[in-house]
């Protein structure tokens, strides 16, 4: 099937241009235009080795377009287009999945936080959007990829590629291994507390890195996008997350990194992230705001380590040692981090 016949299940007609996007990092992405209507859009191919069941993300989508809609949300909500027949996916000839997305003009991304003005309305608009999806009430969201967020499993995998590693590897990793089992506490903390129920389950945007907010040209954020990864969690994530990928001053594959962590960024980071949780917080979410930033910084070390430990078989890499040297660069990192927080 050609991608003018999947365009035209959604627009109705072939008239129309499409250009690929390459800058996506999972889905393939295209943005076309319809020339009857000058109407733009976002058409992307749905990754189903990631996301197995397209049919879910699109609808927890909807689900959080209904809740911005129903509140005084001041950005711009990305919304799926539905084919003629009504429904939000079109199969292709091979089973690959295929959505329509609004097309948001005028707007600007960035790749890494460029300053500490970005970094604060970066993490005030995460804050708001999340502050948006999360009432008394939830919806029926659910989850997109499974276990996502078991710091559990994560521990239990990174504890089998140990076992089945190879020698020359497990060597190469040796230095990185010993300081992975010296922190193994802190996952277990994090653990322990989702266990007693002391992290109220929330909405959370799952991968609220600044490459998913949509800027003006004054660099004023206008949408946070890219829901694919919603789920029910801790809020503690997003924030850890935002941590973890707003404050590093080098780029994640630099393996010889060192004083990577902008201590300034992560006040800032906090400050916005709050503006509009901080009445919605538990004591016990507030309390450990540094704590989680910590854990998802070593969870997301661990995943590397694991991944080279098991011979690269999940993140894409450019050469042998690449997932190692991510995995120097997130504890060296976390050690920036944890030095500014002085803990042991």
């Amino acid at each position: 099937m050609e991608l003018k016949q999947i365009v035209t299940g959604f627009t109705g007609t072939e008239n129309c241009s499409i250009t690929p996007i390459t800058n996506g990092l999972i889905n393939t992405t295209y943005w076309v235009e319809n020339k009857d209507s000058e109407e733009k859009f976002i058409l992307q191919r749905i990754n189903t080795q990631v996301f197995q069941f397209p049919e879910i993300i699109t609808r927890n989508h909807i689900l959080i377009n209904e809740m911005l809609a129903g509140g005084d949300y001041p950005l711009q909500p990305v919304i799926p287009k539905p084919t003629l027949a009504g429904n939000f996916i079109v199969k292709d000839e091979e089973g690959g999945s295929w959505r329509m997305l609004s097309f948001i003009e005028d707007t600007r991304t960035f790749f890494k936080i460029p300053d500490i003005k970005t970094a604060y309305e970066s993490a005030k608009a995460v804050g708001c959007f999340l502050n948006m999806i999360n009432p008394e009430h939830l919806p029926d969201i659910q989850p997109p990829i499974p276990d996502f967020i078991n710091f559990e499993k994560r521990i239990l995998d990174y504890q089998a590629s140990l076992r089945y590693a190879n020698e020359d590897l497990l060597k190469n990793a040796g230095p990185q291994i010993e300081m992975m089992d010296k922190l193994l506490f802190l996952p277990q903390k994090w653990i322990e507390m989702e266990k007693n129920g002391l992290l109220p389950k929330r909405i959370i945007h799952g991968d609220p890195n600044v490459r998913n907010i949509l800027f003006d040209e004054n660099s004023r954020p206008l949408a946070v996008i890219d829901l694919d990864t919603v789920t029910v969690s801790t809020i503690l994530y997003d924030f850890g997350d935002m941590a973890r990928s707003y404050t590093n001053t080098l780029d994640e594959d630099d393996g010889n990194a060192e004083n990577n962590f902008n201590p300034q960024i992560y006040r800032t980071v906090k400050d916005g992230f709050l503006l509009y949780l901080k009445d919605k917080l538990t004591f016990e979410e507030l309390e450990n705001l540094d704590y989680a930033a910590q854990t998802v910084i070593y969870i997301q070390a661990i995943r590397f380590l694991t991944d080279y430990l098991n011979g690269n078989t999940y993140y894409a890499t450019k050469y042998a040692n690449h997932n190692l040297d991510r995995t120097r660069n997130q504890l060296e990192l976390l050690k920036g981090l944890r030095e500014y927080l002085r803990v042991d």
